[in-house]
């Protein structure tokens, strides 16, 4: 009996999950849909093609490559764990300087909130049911055996 494929496996990112050409970072640039966070710039082209990620991190950001690495890491990790969830497209994230600045759950947060801003990921808070503690699914109708 095969074993199931190990969670790192099943969450790879392989070359065809990568922006890599020149020309594709160029069309997602000219007629991708901008979306802007304090920490990246999120451009995306929705496409037939499952989710593509290509990654923009200057020397702007962080002359220290050890820097720029760590921001594309941490990226790169939240696009692998939620690639299966992702609309079919392009995505290229255009770090800022504050992302140097920050510890890679925070640029995590950021991604994903400009992924659902973005229309690529389905917002979680939106496809969930209302929590049985929040004060808008009680009412404040008179019990009728009280009387």
């Amino acid at each position: 009996m095969k074993p199931e494929n190990p969670p790192e496996i099943a969450a790879r990112f392989p070359a065809v999950a990568r922006v890599r050409a020149k020309a594709d970072y160029a069309r997602v640039f000219e007629h991708g849909k901008r979306t802007a966070d304090p920490l990246l710039v999120l451009h995306r082209l929705p496409g037939e093609s499952p989710a593509r990620l290509g990654l923009a991190v200057s020397r702007k950001v962080s002359p220290r490559a050890v820097v720029r690495n760590r921001i594309k890491r941490a990226l790169r990790e939240q696009f692998r764990s939620l690639r299966p969830r992702l609309a079919a497209g392009d995505c290229v994230v255009v770090a800022r300087s504050a992302a140097a600045a920050v510890p890679p759950a925070r640029l995590r947060e950021a991604f994903a909130r400009a992924l659902v801003r973005a229309g690529a990921l389905p917002d979680m808070a939106a496809t969930m049911p209302p929590s049985l503690n929040s004060p808008s699914s009680h009412t404040n109708k008179p019990d009728a055996d009280a009387g």
